[in-house]
């Protein structure tokens, strides 16, 4: 077996967390649950970005200090493991003086070490809204197209990075699938980006603007930019800067284990960070790239784009506790497309809830169970093997594109077959004590325990479910029908 690593981007901690990150890092579980259940040696991290100018912003205007605003907000993102059932490994914060900020800073070292990293003065267009300085080829009619806000010229003398000598290299590993960038319309975007030719970064901000952050090495006036304390987080969390510090034991071990990381999940809007700033730091700091970056795209709520002044941002924690992990983990995988936009209602929720799970799985599993409960059957395999061995090929085919929704289809398959079966067989008019019904409910028990563990990655909660309710023979409600 072989191992696995994978991570979610990392939330910028100014607003609470909202569907949208919901559907990364339930994406991000599922990778990590079904490569665990293959017997890979898994690790999956997520965490909170949590310096810069709007957290101090946000901090005063709510009148506490920057480290307590993003240890509370912290705290909202931590909840979601237990609200959405999930299974990560590690939690990382970058205001972590102590696992984070050394390796932020001995990365920043490597790429002085390397001459990559230099001074110059610099007047660009900075958009508060995304904490950088963008170009005009980022604006629409004079606005930033993300935060409709005209950005602010900003004169200063910063850090910069040579990201421009890493250009043919980006390209050519993305090309030759070094770097495999999924899904391929978003490989296209950043090849063409690279064909006109990466720019150099600004990577540091004068500490008299941004103190909130990581300390430039050997320079107090400068605090880290955004790239270098922020995407250096998926080798912090491994222990890269600590090897030797004693604060962890083993850590040089998991670096070297785990990295490089074979799936970063991320959302559209980040995919140049990730597809093009990060793999130049790693190749000028000599370290291996990402395998794969898988991009997914953005939730709209009734065709329209979650916003606070709207009032239409979605809360993942009031779906949960309304309709339950499992059944907000089903939605998102599979009714938003995988790699493309996809949209959340209320009513199209409860259509997939009624329809897919109570009366599609739920329904399955209790009339298979209502039927074991009047004789004592125990699970008998060969009926549907082919069909389940065939449906196990093709989720293993699904997942290593990313294609939850398809994955989801094909087990969903099993379930029709399984119903069709009982109304064909009409086993409530055997004879309990037959062979032939204990031949025929033997093979359905066996069904929907095979349906179970192919759910297990997307529906772990329900999964378990499934596999006590097979081995006591008893039948309980899986999802209540709403009304």
């Amino acid at each position: 077996m072989g191992k696995f690593y994978v991570t979610t981007s990392i939330p910028y901690v100014n607003a609470d967390p909202h569907i949208g990150f919901a559907l990364e890092i339930v994406q991000a579980d599922v990778l990590a649950r079904y490569h665990r259940k293959k017997g890979d040696d898994t690790f999956f991290l997520t965490g909170t970005d949590e310096h810069g100018v709007k957290i101090v912003r946000a901090a005063e205007a709510e009148g506490k200090s920057p480290q307590d605003f993003v240890d509370g907000i912290a705290e909202k993102f931590k909840t979601l493991k237990g609200a959405l059932n999930l299974s990560w490994d590690d939690f990382i914060r970058t205001s972590d003086k102590k696992r984070h900020w050394p390796g932020a800073q001995k990365l920043w070292l490597e790429l002085v070490k390397a001459g990559k990293i230099y001074k110059k003065k610099y007047r660009g267009l900075y958009c508060v809204g995304h904490e950088a300085f963008i170009t005009e080829k980022d604006l629409v009619g004079g606005k930033c197209r993300d935060h409709q806000k005209e950005p602010e010229v900003i004169e200063e003398e910063n850090w910069f990075f040579k990201l421009s000598d890493y250009t043919a290299s980006i390209k050519s590993k993305i090309e030759n699938g070094e770097l495999r960038i999924v899904p391929e319309g978003r490989k296209n975007e950043i090849l063409s980006l690279a064909k006109e030719g990466f720019e150099d970064v600004s990577f540091s901000r004068p500490r008299k603007d941004l103190s909130w952050g990581v300390p430039v090495p050997n320079d107090e006036e400068h605090t880290m930019y955004v790239w270098c304390d922020a995407l250096s987080n998926y080798i912090t969390a491994l222990g890269y800067g600590r090897e030797k510090n004693g604060l962890e034991r083993g850590i040089a071990e998991r670096f070297s284990t785990f990295w490089p990381a074979d799936v970063h999940v991320i959302g559209k809007d980040i995919l140049r960070f990730h597809a093009a700033i990060w793999p130049g730091m790693l190749l000028a700091a000599g370290l291996p790239l990402p395998k794969t970056i898988f991009v997914h795209g953005f939730i709209t709520v009734g065709g329209e784009k979650m916003s606070k002044t709207v009032g239409n941002v979605v809360d993942p924690f009031e779906v949960v506790k309304k309709y339950g992990a499992d059944a907000l983990r089903y939605y998102l995988l599979r009714e938003i497309p995988s790699s493309g936009d996809g949209d959340f209602t209320y009513e199209k929720f409860e259509e997939r809830y009624n329809g897919d799970l109570a009366k599609g799985l739920g329904n399955l599993v209790a009339r298979v169970l209502t039927l074991a409960e009047k004789a004592d059957v125990e699970p008998e395999a060969g009926l549907f093997s082919e069909i389940v061995k065939d449906a196990g090929k093709n989720v293993e085919a699904f997942f290593n594109d990313f294609r939850f929704s398809d994955a989801l289809a094909v087990i969903w398959q099993l379930i029709a077959a399984g119903d069709k079966y009982i109304d064909d067989k009409k086993p409530w008019a055997l004879d309990s004590g037959s062979e032939e019904y204990r031949k025929t409910i033997g093979a359905l028990l066996s069904l929907v325990s095979d349906i179970g563990g192919l759910v297990e990655p997307f529906l772990p909660e329900t999964s378990e479910k499934i596999a006590i309710a097979v081995k006591n023979k008893k039948s309980e409600i899986l999802f209540p029908r709403l009304s």
